[in-house]
């Protein structure tokens, strides 16, 4: 998990409407070197972006990175699949979560950790709409007993 002391570069918000958030992991992400000085910019966006294992490799797949300005001819294709760094064991968990019905890997933030750039993925289930107006709601009732037992000023 993110400490406080680290930068956010981008947070998926749609993430934990659409999603129920099963487990959290932090990964690696295999970049390049005007994607980093893109990134620190913060020229991406993770709204989109899910996760996919191929050949026993996580990719994470439709995340934009905007081209570096100063990049010229170092610049990459803005949507390339980046491969995901974790654990053999890491991997063979994802994959088993994977497998069953309805479950998803989707990046919730991104952001620098020491230097390095680092992504939380969470293994998530997709909500039904009923299941999006229960949250809602919930959270309105919430909202409501918290403005009658703040004091008034």
């Amino acid at each position: 998990m993110k400490k406080n002391n680290d930068k956010t570069l981008a947070r998926n918000k749609k993430a934990r409407h659409n999603y129920f958030i099963e487990e959290t992991i932090e990964v690696g992400l295999v970049l390049k070197g005007t994607e980093v000085k893109s990134m620190r910019q913060g020229k991406v966006n993770i709204k989109d972006s899910y996760a996919q294992i191929e050949d026993g490799e996580i990719f994470v797949i439709n995340m934009h990175v905007s081209p570096y300005e100063q990049g010229n001819i170092y610049n990459t294709d803005p949507l390339r699949k980046r491969k995901l760094l974790l654990h053999k064991k890491e991997i063979n968990k994802l994959t088993g979560y994977t497998t069953q019905k309805g479950y998803s890997l989707i990046p919730l933030t991104l952001y620098l950790k020491n230097g390095k750039v680092k992504m939380e993925l969470s293994v998530a289930k997709g909500k039904k709409l009923y299941d999006k107006r229960d949250s809602i709601a919930k959270r309105d009732a919430e909202r409501r007993m918290q403005k009658h037992m703040s004091p008034k000023y």
